[in-house]
């Protein structure tokens, strides 16, 4: 399927991918596990180019959940390694594609330098009005959801808001992504049918799509089927087929 010519209204606006088998993909094929994720950061590239190309105006990747941490340490570290590597190698086309860069997630517990380079893209790209790519590096859902009704908690309790006001949108407004729109369409490669802590409360009327596709080997091609897929469901938000909305 060709999606260059189809129409924006019918792209989703916020696509989300939980990158799953760098590892598996690196198994495979008799490779340290490490081999998998400098793969998996080729796809990477790819898929922002073409979510650029295809007129994305969202696209959010999960890098490096919370939990992540629990890995052994040179693991850890060829991940820090390759985010160094991205913000240092890829700005430049980023800016040139008029991509704004946003990093969510508990960035202090990172190195000094990559909080920096993080800073230094977001400052960048901070007036770019093309397609808006978040990176979840050091994120967690729960922990997102937990320290937003800690915020609201000590608003209340120090007056300045009544707990009676607050509402869904007052609550998202204190989430990471709180200046994107929910996601419509969530990927997860791999073949696992979880979400893994990722936007749980984002993703609450998100088509999920599980694809048997090793993160490594994801490119264009599946993007396109991707969003061929997305396309072809209708998606209701708990209404009937004829309230559906569109």
């Amino acid at each position: 399927m060709v999606l260059e010519n189809k129409r924006a209204s019918h792209l989703p606006k916020h696509v989300a991918i939980i990158m799953d088998g760098n590892g598996r993909w690196a198994s495979k094929r008799l490779l340290p596990r490490e081999a998998g994720h400098y793969a998996g950061m080729k796809s990477v590239r790819e898929t922002v180019r073409a979510a650029c190309d295809l007129g994305l105006e969202n696209l959010t990747l999960f890098a490096f959940s919370s939990e992540n941490w629990k890995r052994p340490k040179t693991e850890v570290g060829v991940l820090m390694g390759l985010l160094r590597a991205y913000f240092r190698s890829d700005m430049d086309e980023l800016a040139g594609r008029n991509v704004r860069m946003r990093i969510i997630g508990h960035r202090s517990r990172v190195a000094s330098d990559i909080q920096k380079l993080i800073e230094e893209s977001e400052k960048r790209t901070l007036t770019n009005t093309g397609m808006n790519l978040t990176i979840a590096f050091d994120y967690g859902g729960q922990e997102e959801i937990v320290a937003a009704a800690r915020e609201l908690a000590r608003a209340a309790a120090d007056g300045r808001i009544d707990p009676e006001t607050i509402t869904t949108e007052l609550f998202a407004a204190r989430l990471f992504t709180s200046a994107l729109p929910s996601p419509d369409l969530v990927i997860r490669t791999s073949g696992e049918h979880r979400l893994s802590n990722f936007l749980l409360w984002q993703s609450a009327y998100a088509e999920l799509l599980f694809l048997d596709t090793l993160w490594p080997d994801f490119d264009r091609a599946a993007l396109e089927g991707a969003l061929a897929q997305f396309d072809g469901r209708e998606r209701r938000f708990g209404a009937l087929d004829s309230e559906a909305v569109a």
